[in-house]
């Protein structure tokens, strides 16, 4: 994951000045996702980035754990939880691919992250595992795979490689919905809320209870 890393590590800065493009899906789908939330739960946001979704449902919670495998995009997510005095979150680097260290949560969030990993199967048997009995995993994931998206999305999908091959973009993995959720289902979660936000490309929403 060390390329992973340092290609995010470069584009850090750029990312957290670059506006969110379907504003209207995000605030929809963060308020789905603080109606799960209670002032008792502890959480951890996979993939967090600059911090930006931790720190708004902070105030939720009782506690968040903002976790990436960029050390630039948490140097920048701490910055910001510093200057917006919020004091219930702390940010750590956690590599996905790798087990878990027995800490468990009361819920766990991936958003816009599923995506940029080649084995979801075990990503998410390790979520399985990092949560407490009926905790809650919600999840938003781009569906490359699905039908429909266009020329543009097809000369991207073309190009995709090529871009790879000097570091101009990140490991893309292409699946569409139904992978998503069988693997989702496969790894002992019940789903419990679904949604496209937004719906081209499919941003597939997800709410998940581990299953006793």
């Amino acid at each position: 994951m060390a390329a992973a890393a340092k290609f995010w590590d470069g584009i850090a800065a750029k990312y957290s000045r670059t506006p969110i493009r379907d504003i209207e899906s995000y605030e929809y789908t963060l308020g789905r996702t603080r109606s799960y939330l209670s002032k008792q739960h502890k959480i951890l946001e996979l993939g967090c980035g600059t911090g930006s979704t931790a720190l708004l449902l902070a105030s939720s919670v009782a506690h968040v754990t903002a976790s990436d495998f960029s050390e630039a995009m948490l140097g920048i997510g701490r910055d910001k939880a510093q200057a917006e005095g919020i004091g219930n979150i702390s940010f750590r680097a956690i590599d996905i691919t790798t087990p878990n260290d027995g800490q468990t949560f009361d819920a766990i969030l991936g958003f816009n992250l599923f995506h940029l990993v080649p084995d979801i199967e075990a990503v998410f048997a390790d979520i399985h595992a990092r949560l407490e009995p009926g905790g809650l995993f919600i999840s938003k994931t781009p569906c490359l795979a699905e039908g429909g998206l266009g020329l543009r999305f097809g000369l991207l999908k073309f190009m995709l490689p090529v871009m790879q091959l000097f570091g101009k973009a990140p490991y893309v993995n292409l699946f569409d919905i139904d992978t998503l959720e069988s693997a989702v289902t496969q790894a002992g979660f019940d789903v419990i809320e679904s949604g496209n936000y937004p719906a081209k490309p499919p941003s597939r929403y997800l709410v998940a209870r581990k299953k006793s």
